[in-house]
């Protein structure tokens, strides 16, 4: 796997430097990207995979949403990402009940590729401000809390991932297994 290359989509967040030093720190190839790099861009610099990352504000996603529906790559999605995810493929995003950044208790449904390993249930580091309230047709939900219903998803057929927390943050447990997993992914796709 140390020969993969991993995009972080940068949407303005706080997180997506921690992300990509996270990827680094995992022995895989990782720069960031803008949000507003063309397909074609993105396919020249021959990436395994993109993660997109959180950020302020659903209206400052730039290309990533045709990203999501153009590129033929696995895709994880982390918290704004998540939910951008969702909205291009047809979901729902609404205001969450409880905003800030948090802890969460978070139950795994279905461990699938993405969360395999990381048990029954996990405690994670998430924002709570938008989150997904409806799954988008062809994904199943793969994790769910007290906060919100769908706190990680996948679609059915493509190599397209979200989850509501933050692995990257030192305060998620098994936040490394989460994206050692997504890799794996990228490395068989």
């Amino acid at each position: 796997m140390s020969d993969l290359k991993i995009l972080v989509v940068n949407n303005y967040g706080q997180f997506c430097h921690l992300i990509h030093r996270a990827v680094r720190d995992l022995d895989i190839e990782s720069n960031i990207i803008a949000n507003t790099l063309s397909n074609e861009e993105i396919l020249a610099m021959k990436p395994d995979g993109l993660i997109i990352s959180g950020g302020p504000s659903i209206d400052r996603i730039g290309r990533a949403k045709e990203m999501v529906q153009e590129l033929d790559l696995p895709i994880l999605g982390i918290c704004l990402g998540h939910q951008l995810i969702a909205r291009a493929c047809g979901g729902e995003i609404a205001t969450g009940h409880k905003g800030g950044y948090a802890a969460v208790q978070v139950e795994i449904i279905d461990e699938d590729e993405i969360l395999k390993g990381l048990g029954p249930s996990t405690s994670v580091w998430a924002s709570h401000a938008d989150e997904v309230t409806g799954l988008p047709p062809d994904f199943v939900q793969l994790a769910r809390s007290d906060v919100c219903g769908i706190e990680a998803m996948r679609h059915k057929t493509r190599p397209l991932f979200g989850v509501q927390w933050h692995p990257e943050v030192s305060h998620t447990e098994k936040g490394d297994e989460l994206l050692l997993n997504f890799f794996r992914v990228c490395d068989e796709y």
